[in-house]
């Protein structure tokens, strides 16, 4: 079993509920049909799913996601949306409570990086995925990150994060590996492609710059690293001022790569 390296912080689900499908499923959007029925592992607070759920209605849709007390929030903001065709449940994506041949989606964005056995997740996707239907995975690739102007701490916060992430039993760049694990969990009829997030307005600068700065310092990845010596309290604090003298410059910019996998089971 795999940490969830991040944990829920505030700042973290901040991050979380900014995705939408059309910046984080764009991928997937022209293959979804209204009817079908869809499958989200590792839903998180749901915004995705929410989407994802309008654009299948009257199809219905099961969210799962292995932290509970994230589900509420995404279970009150699908209300909010009208949304009676969506289901949220705790679940684990290694070991998915559903009859093989159930769903005609499987969507999972961010998933596979935080989990020890990602070829074992994509093979539960196949299983549960009807004969026909679409398997669609997002993950980022951390090595890929590439910001201006360099800033020495933002350095630090790379390799401690890359390495935490390791420790704990996941795989920071997934990105780059999706192609390989489909391959080894049978999927097929494989397109793979490749998309970014760029954080360069003052607005997405001053977001991803005080998102950062606060989750090194919050419980989660900070703590995880300075126990496992990766990491000081000074770094901590040093990687911290960094994003923040990254996210106050004008000419701030940041890109994020993602690996995506459409398939067939």
């Amino acid at each position: 079993m795999a940490v969830y390296t991040h944990g829920h912080h505030a700042a973290v689900l901040r991050s979380h509920r900014s995705r939408t499908a059309e910046n984080s499923a764009a991928y997937l959007l022209d293959r979804l049909t209204p009817g079908m029925s869809l499958l989200d592992v590792g839903c998180g607070p749901g915004t995705i799913t929410a989407d994802l759920a309008a654009r299948v209605a009257p199809g219905a849709v099961v969210a799962i996601d292995p932290a509970a007390d994230v589900l509420t929030g995404a279970r009150a903001s699908a209300a909010e949306r009208g949304l009676t065709n969506v289901v949220f449940a705790t679940g684990d994506g290694n070991a998915l409570e559903f009859a093989d041949d159930t769903f005609d989606v499987v969507h999972a964005h961010q998933v596979l990086q935080h989990l020890a056995d990602p070829v074992g997740a994509l093979a539960e996707m196949r299983r549960v995925c009807r004969p026909g239907g679409v398997i669609a995975v997002r993950d980022v690739d951390y090595a890929a990150m590439t910001w201006y102007p360099e800033v020495p701490a933002l350095d630090l916060w790379l390799s401690v994060y890359r390495r935490t992430a390791r420790r704990n039993g996941g795989e920071p760049d997934a990105g780059r590996r999706l192609l390989s694990w489909a391959r080894a969990a049978g999927l097929a009829n494989l397109v793979c492609t490749a998309s970014t997030w760029c954080f360069a307005t003052p607005a997405d600068r001053e977001f991803w710059s005080e998102m950062w700065a606060e989750r090194i310092l919050a419980p989660g990845i900070g703590d995880a690293a300075v126990g496992y010596g990766y990491a000081t309290q000074d770094d901590r604090a040093a990687i911290a001022a960094g994003w923040r003298e990254w996210g106050a410059s004008a000419d701030g910019w940041f890109a994020i790569t993602h690996g995506e996998i459409l398939a067939e089971p």
